[in-house]
């Protein structure tokens, strides 16, 4: 199983960016569609952005399209995710996911996802 690692989160200003990285180790990330994922107090976990294995496809949640990126270097075993014109209600712990199913456009849903990071803390404040 793969090993993930988040990192970059923090405390910013409305409007300000962020961007999240999450390393990948014990197994390439290569062959597997990635997600990011957010919680925040007394919510359910959210999707927010995936990325296909081989790159061509990317998905985003409707209230971060066109504020996120999110794109990965396989070299390196790492995906990101940009983080622009952040918002009070952007705030969560943020998960990075790899997909259970390699050699897949990619998926919305948390239980397509079987390695999780542990995720996080990204405040914004207004």
């Amino acid at each position: 199983q793969v090993q993930l690692v988040e990192s970059g989160g923090g405390l910013v200003q409305a409007g300000g960016s962020l961007r999240l990285s999450c390393a990948a180790s014990g197994r390439a990330i290569s062959a597997r569609a990635m997600g990011w994922f957010r919680q925040a107090p007394g919510k359910e976990r959210e999707f927010v952005a995936a990325i296909s294995w081989n790159v061509i496809s990317t998905y985003y949640a409707d209230s971060v399209k066109g504020r996120f990126t999110v794109s990965r270097d396989n070299a390196k075993n790492t995906l990101y995710l940009q983080m622009n014109g952040l918002r009070p209600e952007d705030t969560a712990v943020y998960y990075c996911a790899a997909q259970r199913t390699p050699y897949t456009a990619g998926s919305t849903k948390p239980d397509d996802f079987d390695s999780w990071g542990q995720g996080t803390q990204v405040t914004v404040s207004s």
